[in-house]
């Protein structure tokens, strides 16, 4: 069984070689990495190309414009033939058994189109990641897997990095990517995913998360007053106009998010 890896590409030349390299030692040999390089202007294409004359389960996209994550992420679905994809941002490495520890949950549980990891916090801002998110892992720990995740995504993500993530390939070409904030995009599509198909999560970091200052979510830390979870939550109502329960959901998650971000507020 083929798996598409995913690999977007945006200035981080000067960490793309590990991540590459990552995929490379995989002990399931039978992927291809489809990486898309958004119109950097560094190098990182040129070690892009290294790596794809070395190997033919390589392929490359350039955008000739930036279009941004969600757009990237589309362009390079078009391209993939695997029956599960792996998404992987260009900062962050695979451990050498992700893929093979991944498909043996898949073979165990058919019903799950999503299975994710813990990770590993590495980089200069790591102690404080793992402080920051030591409390999403604990849930992670004490929720029973497989199991339906719709009811749980509305007051936080769950999931703490994209590079933590493998979806089959169907359920990628039902979901709505305009998400009203880009940096949320993830937190978007698991909302939509969670009503299609079970996840899975493995108790194993599989995934090192690195953490330094220029990462994409600290590029630019304000945030419009918009909520992307609830907004995916509302494109599902769409569909299901008549479910009760998914309104009260909704509307006590924007409550808990109203006081969440007027306790931000509060604090400074």
């Amino acid at each position: 069984m083929t798996v598409s890896i995913i690999l977007t590409s945006y200035n981080y030349g000067k960490y793309l070689k590990d991540t590459i390299t990552s995929v490379v030692a995989q002990t399931y040999r039978d992927w291809e990495l489809v990486i898309i390089d958004d119109c950097s202007d560094d190098n990182s294409f040129d070690i892009i190309m290294e790596f794809a004359n070395l190997d033919s389960r390589i392929r490359v996209i350039k955008n000739h414009i930036n279009q941004g994550l969600a757009k990237s992420l589309q362009t390079a679905l078009l391209a993939v033939a695997g029956e599960w994809v792996v998404f992987l941002e260009s900062d962050d490495l695979l451990k050498g058994d992700y893929l093979e520890k991944k498909l043996k949950v898949a073979e165990e549980y058919p019903s799950v189109g999503l299975i994710y990891n813990n990770v590993e916090f590495f980089g200069d801002d790591s102690l404080v990641a793992e402080k920051k998110f030591s409390s999403l892992i604990t849930k992670n720990k004490k929720l029973h897997f497989p199991r339906n995740m719709f009811y749980k995504l509305g007051y936080e993500n769950l999931i703490l990095t994209m590079s933590s993530v493998m979806v089959k390939r169907r359920y990628l070409d039902e979901l709505d990517f305009e998400t009203p904030i880009d940096k949320l995009l993830d937190w978007y599509l698991y909302i939509q995913l969670a009503r299609k198909t079970d996840f899975y999560y493995l108790d194993e970091k599989l995934t090192l998360w690195r953490q330094h200052s220029d990462s994409y979510l600290n590029k630019d830390r304000k945030i419009k007053f918009r909520f992307a979870n609830i907004e995916a939550y509302l494109l599902v109502l769409k569909r299901e106009p008549w479910n009760l329960k998914l309104v009260l959901y909704i509307i006590f998650s924007t409550f808990l998010m109203c006081m969440k971000r007027l306790s931000v507020y509060l604090s400074k």
